[in-house]
């Protein structure tokens, strides 16, 4: 997503980071108790990943995840006037490719003053399920985060 992030950045494009909570907290990563602790998450996980856009961090409570479906890897992306245009339940970069890439169309065919009215669509997309990396990151977070997934047989 970083990479994402840069290669639109010249067309305008915003990218953030909203940290809300571990999903899997261990003892490395335990549950969230002050912001103080959140922020400090927040950071860890910027340095473990990587990640080079703007973290945003999320009320001790969760408020904005809470807004905003409350799924643990969302991508929401917004138009300048604040509208949602494109929601998914989890973040793979190349459903957000895509959707990035149209939306940049669409900006491209208005300003050549097409005619355009907008329509909602619903889409199943697909994502590479790595198990070896999301076991990783539960790892990072402690074994009480691995023992807790491995026992709700998910």
């Amino acid at each position: 997503m970083n990479a994402m992030a840069d290669r639109y950045a010249e067309s305008g494009l915003g990218s953030i980071f909203l940290y809300t909570h571990e999903a899997h907290p261990g003892e490395n990563k335990p549950h969230l108790t002050s912001m103080e602790q959140k922020m400090a998450h927040a950071r860890a996980l910027r340095d473990e990943l990587g990640v080079t856009r703007p973290i945003l961090v999320d009320a001790l409570d969760g408020a904005c995840h809470r807004a905003y479906g409350s799924m643990p890897n969302m991508t929401w992306i917004f138009a300048r006037s604040g509208v949602p245009i494109y929601k998914s339940d989890w973040t793979d970069s190349h459903s957000v490719e895509n959707a990035i890439s149209y939306f940049l169309e669409v900006l491209k065919r208005r300003r050549q003053r097409e005619r355009l009215v907008p329509f909602r669509v619903e889409r199943l997309d697909y994502r590479t399920s790595d198990s070896e990396a999301f076991y990783k990151g539960l790892e990072r977070n402690g074994p009480k985060a691995v023992r807790e997934f491995m026992a709700a047989g998910v």
